[in-house]
């Protein structure tokens, strides 16, 4: 079976570009405002049809969180992010994940890993001032 072949548009790759100046994991809706700018033609529906096939194919990651709405990242390398719970902002930490996770989760497994991510979850450093304040 021949994988399938996706058309080059305009659309999708200004959602790449967009989504590769970004570390804070944006929604589709933010995606769209800024996407618009450059494409004022394009539907919010468009750009969700869009990171939804750019997800299937390993283009980018779908996350969701506990607020329910998907966020997205162009980097698929496994890395590790933190979900803020009080703003719902999502940021990658750097942080080394050790090369025998993966190996060692396949192991335990039985079926197919084609990879991971890790979440962390807690209160980011402007809401943890925020609170201070209040």
């Amino acid at each position: 079976m021949s994988a399938t072949v996706f058309k080059k548009t305009q659309q999708r790759e200004a959602i790449m570009s967009f989504l590769k100046t970004r570390k804070d994991h944006p929604t589709a809706e933010v995606i769209y405002q800024n996407v618009r700018m450059e494409h004022p033609n394009i539907s919010l529906g468009t750009v969700y049809r869009n990171l939804s096939m750019l997800a299937e194919r390993g283009d980018i990651l779908r996350l969701t969180y506990d607020d329910k709405f998907d966020h997205f990242d162009a980097t698929t390398e496994p890395h590790c992010h933190f979900y803020c719970k009080t703003c719902h902002a999502v940021s990658d930490i750097d942080a080394d994940i050790p090369s025998t996770f993966l190996k060692k989760a396949k192991g335990n497994f039985d079926g197919k890993i084609d990879g991971f991510s890790m979440f962390f979850y807690g209160i980011c450093k402007e809401c943890e001032n925020n609170q201070m304040e209040a």
